[in-house]
């Protein structure tokens, strides 16, 4: 009689993280697989567009007038009113758009997206499509995970012009700023590669709410309430990725391009 396998503390949780990544691996290769699902890429990212560009307008002038607003009030207590619209616009376009941007695709369209795999598997579609020898991941998958990166890159440019906007328009008009020195002084600190880093983090976040929102729909557990457990669970671990990938990418970021002026 042979004793029983004993797991250690952690062991699926391990198991679960290899298995995304593997679903991550798959989804690259799969990408470059013939034929490519062209119609369903297309009606992916005109859904994720249209359920995430409102709020993201919305939060964005907000969220570009609150980060005007701390910074402004700070820099003129340490007596750097010309630095204003430099530390504004770096803080918008370095970390807020992206965070603001794929929180938003992760909260919207990667829950629509989860939904979605998830009613398909309970349904054995899935499983009907393996049957048939056609890839789920080819089929499926890839379209959803592109057009998330897609509509993240694309909105991460939208955030960037209206918090700008809003961070503008609040420094200078609340708190007296004068609109010569905000443009100066961000022409004076800004570079290209600020932009760079803000759409290449919006990119890893739009494959990173699609992989994970994909991979909790493939795994749904109880049927149609594991569904929505299963959204719930994909927004909740996107959003750990998402500050832990943003912490990354920043550090290494600072580190091999140097600052404007130093």
């Amino acid at each position: 009689m042979t004793a029983p396998t004993r797991s250690f503390p952690g062991a699926g949780a391990l198991r679960e993280t290899g298995r995304l990544f593997a679903l991550a691996i798959d989804v690259v290769v799969n990408i470059f697989k013939r034929p490519f699902q062209t119609r369903e890429f297309i009606q992916q990212c005109w859904f994720i567009a249209s359920v995430t560009i409102l709020p993201t307008a919305l939060v964005a002038i907000p969220f570009g007038a609150i980060v005007a607003l701390q910074l402004g009030t700070l820099i003129v207590q340490l007596g750097a009113q010309s630095f204003t619209g430099a530390a504004s616009v770096l803080a918008i376009i370095q970390q807020a758009a992206p965070l603001v941007t794929a929180l938003l695709v992760a909260g919207a369209g990667g829950s629509a997206i989860c939904a979605d795999i998830g009613s398909r598997t309970i349904r054995e579609e899935i499983d009907a499509m393996e049957v048939l020898g056609v890839s789920p991941v080819q089929r499926l998958i890839v379209p959803r995970v592109l057009a998330a990166m897609l509509v993240a890159v694309l909105l991460n440019g939208l955030v960037s012009v209206v918090g700008v906007m809003g961070g503008y328009f609040f420094n200078v008009v609340l708190q007296g700023g004068t609109p010569g020195a905000y443009l100066a002084s961000f022409s004076a600190l800004a570079q290209l590669p600020d932009l760079w880093i803000s759409e290449l983090k919006a990119l890893i976040f739009g494959f990173i709410a699609g992989v994970v929102a994909a991979y909790r729909g493939l795994n749904p557990k109880g049927g149609p309430k594991g569904v929505g457990d299963a959204v719930n669970q994909s927004v909740v671990i996107t959003f750990l990725l998402l500050f832990f990938v943003n912490f990354v990418l920043t550090a290494v970021y600072l580190q091999v391009v140097p600052a404007k002026g130093s």
